[in-house]
């Protein structure tokens, strides 16, 4: 089979900033975090390498202006999407619609689930109208005044469209409504989005890989999370210092467990709510859900990631390729899988 992986390097995304800001794109004027979600070449080229082991014709296109035409030179047959983009709640469809444009089959979530996922309101709102149990929340709108009355603190502000923890720190975390309003103040001009204030969960928290389509959905290894061994000071979350600061190949964090080793009980619970949060959203092929317990022991959705990331070397951490290798999959085998789930769903031969 022809396939094109559709990706955004960090390389990509700076120059799509620089694009946009132009002589303002200095490094001293950029978030640290801000290509947190562009993948490394290391990243792209195992994904091209592990498909190409299943016998695929495979090349690699970044997700910019002129993929188009390259797409109706190359007359891929299918588009292995992981694509993330940088501006506005459908940076990560852009791929999508463009195969969808031109008819051609691609791996995961349509153009709307992905837009619907990444805004983290709209996410919330779909969840909450479903009574799929999710943390309480309020959003904040750039120009618009902040009103805080009677939410239940400590909170914490999120921009409401990111991922890969960016625009999480540790300082994000809020314990009444004067930091709360610094705070959200603070990333709506940082990020130039809305920001989401979140009821922040004490409980214990997993990550739940799922793939699949329809009644075929099948849930991997539960990974538990467990932030003990973070430096002092540290709240117990996934921040974007705990993933990509105090976390490194050369020193990594012990804080994954695969396989949970929780109760029968409560891996069913966390599983039924992760399938049901896959259904609503209409996720297709695949989808990594964060989940946390409230104070009852009632496993609440965090965020969705129907992208999810898929860095190749164990030591980073990824945990979608950490629960398939407990399930028994190499790396090139989790992502053909990938690949033959996307074109069972279109009717393909492989």
């Amino acid at each position: 089979m022809k396939i094109v992986v559709a990706y955004s390097s960090k390389e990509g995304l700076l120059e799509e900033y620089k694009f946009r800001y132009g002589s303002d794109a200095q490094p001293e004027n950029i978030p640290p975090d801000f290509f947190a979600e562009g993948d490394t070449m290391e990243t792209i080229n195992a994904v091209i390498e592990a498909l190409r082991s299943n016998g695929h014709h495979v090349v690699g296109m970044e997700a910019n202006d002129i993929m188009q035409g390259m797409f109706e030179r190359f007359h891929p047959e299918l588009v292995f999407n992981m694509a993330e983009g940088l501006f506005g709640d459908f940076r990560e469809s852009f791929v999508p619609m463009m195969c969808e444009k031109l008819n051609i089959p691609y791996t995961g979530s349509d153009p709307l689930t992905l837009a619907i996922c990444l805004n983290k309101a709209r996410t919330k709102e779909i969840l909450s109208y479903y009574l799929i149990p999710n943390p309480a929340f309020k959003v904040f709108y750039p120009h618009e005044p902040i009103y805080l009355k009677d939410f239940d603190f400590p909170a914490i502000v999120k921009p409401v469209s990111e991922g890969s923890s960016k625009g999480i720190f540790n300082d994000s975390v809020v314990d009444h409504s004067a930091m709360a309003k610094h705070k959200i103040q603070d990333s709506i001009l940082k990020y130039n989005q809305p920001v989401i204030l979140e009821k922040f969960l004490k409980g214990d928290e997993y990550t739940v890989a799922v793939w699949g389509n329809g009644e075929d959905i099948e849930v991997l290894p539960i990974v538990a999370i467990s932030y003990n061994s973070l430096p002092e000071g540290a709240l117990p979350m996934y921040s974007y210092e705990a993933k990509w600061v105090w976390d490194t190949p050369g020193n990594p964090l012990e804080i994954f467990q695969c396989p949970a080793t929780i109760s029968a009980v409560q891996r069913e619970r966390i599983e039924d709510v992760a399938r049901e949060a896959y259904q609503v959203l209409q996720i297709r092929d695949w989808c990594r859900i964060d989940v946390r317990l409230d104070e009852n022991g009632i496993p609440n959705i965090l965020e969705l990631n129907p992208l999810p990331g898929i860095l190749p070397d164990p030591k980073d951490n990824s945990c979608f390729p950490k629960a398939a290798r407990t399930a028994g999959y190499t790396y090139p085998k989790m992502l053909n899988k990938v690949v033959e789930i996307a074109a069972r769903r279109y009717g393909i031969r492989l």
